[in-house]
């Protein structure tokens, strides 16, 4: 699992920290955009967006015409160019950046990002892209994780809309800087050192209580000794476990172990996260039962419950106020799905880790059933067109003749002899005609 949080300094430029690009006020809230920070600012995902708003204008999002990733050479080799006019499931990638290509280890063949490996850094931005596509705002986030290669990868970005027509999200504009964690093999001998030269100090001849008068100031002898105190190597400490005569709050404080344990772990993993979102549902179904308990942890914490979004405390409870908004919202929705699906106590984390998609399939299809309840149109999942286009019949120029446009968008499918066949045409619009004749090699 990716450990997300707020901007903090890392990288090549030890910059100092800047603003959060992502703003939640609640649950599905749109994201505010930063201010635009002064030139002094070197961190590439802040030039990024002072780019973006240079190319912004008076208009929703920047055009893509004004966008060429190849001339940038801020960004050139740390880019990516998603394009969404052909789905919004599975982008194709337009531009590939050869730093992030190589880090990647992509080859030339990689061109929509179902075909990119999922344990590379550029799968982790299919955890962001949606949320711009919902929130129609740029999306900025900072992460860890573990690559195909092993090698932990601390990486930050900023994903920047697009448009063709000033109205829809069709492309998405990436810019990513990363750096490596310090191998186990040079991180432990380094951290041995430390451990060694700490037993090598000399020993402190006196003790000095917290308070020269303190409580326990008469008493500092009477510690036991450290061999006393140290754990068998086998101890681990076991997260409590609350039972039917636990409180409210034993729940609360075993919820938020469990994701103190998903969030400090040193491999984060899905397992981990999803028992802790598993955790606040029942901290949520305990909670239900004890409303004046729940009333006045709500009250100590500062928070209150709105009515279009009352699992939200719940989870800023758990997970804390100061958590990164954007995984708050997602970890509402996920206990919004379960409550609207009556998930039994101890049921969410096993769902979470079946259901296809995971979080992110569960938040997009209580999102969808929030839509049908409230009667807006819910557009029907893309079908893949592949194995459809690849048994249809072969088609003749002839049935493409007659009035029309200029230029027609023709589909063909290259067959397992090599012969190309020509199978339909493309009812496109005048931005993707347009941009599918100056990508024609001529």
């Amino acid at each position: 699992m990716d450990n997300l949080r707020g901007f903090e300094p890392f990288g090549q430029d030890n910059d100092p920290v800047g603003p959060s690009y992502a703003a939640f006020d609640e649950e599905d809230a749109a994201i505010e955009p930063p201010p635009v920070v002064s030139g002094d600012e070197r961190r590439m995902q802040v030039r990024a967006y002072n780019f973006w708003t240079a190319q912004l204008h008076d208009k929703n999002y920047p055009s893509i015409e004004e966008l060429d990733p190849a001339s940038v050479e801020d960004f050139r080799d740390f880019s990516v160019l998603l394009d969404f006019t052909s789905g919004i499931e599975n982008p194709s990638i337009e531009y590939l950046g050869d730093a992030l290509r190589a880090e990647c280890g992509l080859g030339e063949d990689v061109t929509y990002l179902d075909q990119v490996p999922s344990r590379s850094l550029l799968s982790r931005i299919t955890d962001h892209y949606l949320q711009i596509i919902a929130n129609r705002a740029p999306i900025g986030f900072e992460a860890e994780f573990v690559n195909e290669r092993g090698v932990n990868i601390m990486y930050r970005g900023i994903l920047l809309p697009y448009s063709s027509d000033d109205d829809t999200i069709d492309f998405i504009y990436g810019v990513i800087n990363w750096k490596e964690a310090a191998a186990a093999e040079i991180a432990a001998p380094l951290q041995l050192e430390v451990e060694q030269a700490l037993a090598a100090a000399p020993p402190r001849q006196e003790h000095v209580p917290v308070w020269a008068d303190g409580p326990i100031a008469g008493h500092l002898d009477e510690t036991p000794e450290l061999d006393e105190l140290v754990l068998g190597e086998d101890f681990a400490f076991e997260e409590a476990q609350p039972d039917e005569n636990s409180s409210l709050a034993d729940w609360l404080d075993a919820a938020r172990q469990s994701a103190d344990s998903a969030r400090d772990a040193d491999l984060r993993t899905r397992e981990a996260l999803y028992q802790a979102i598993g955790r606040a549902h029942d901290f949520a179904l305990v909670a239900a039962k004890f409303p004046e308990d729940y009333a006045e942890l709500l009250s100590d914490a500062g928070l209150t419950v709105q009515e279009r979004a009352p699992f939200t405390p719940i989870v800023k409870l758990v997970f804390g106020a100061g958590y990164d908004k954007t995984r708050l919202t997602e970890f509402a929705t996920a206990l919004q799905f379960a409550d609207r699906n009556a998930v039994p106590m101890g049921g969410l984390a096993d769902i979470l880790g079946k259901y296809d998609g995971g979080l992110k399939g569960i938040v997009a299809a209580e999102r969808r059933a929030r839509k049908v309840a409230a009667g807006q149109h819910v557009a029907a999942t893309p079908v893949d067109p592949r194995p459809r286009l690849r048994s249809a019949r072969v088609r003749d120029l002839s049935e493409f003749a007659g009035a029309g446009e200029e230029f027609v968008l023709l589909v063909a499918r290259r067959d397992a002899d090599g012969n190309v066949a020509i199978v339909g045409a493309v009812d496109a619009d005048a931005a993707m005609t347009e941009k599918a004749l100056r990508k024609t090699a001529v």
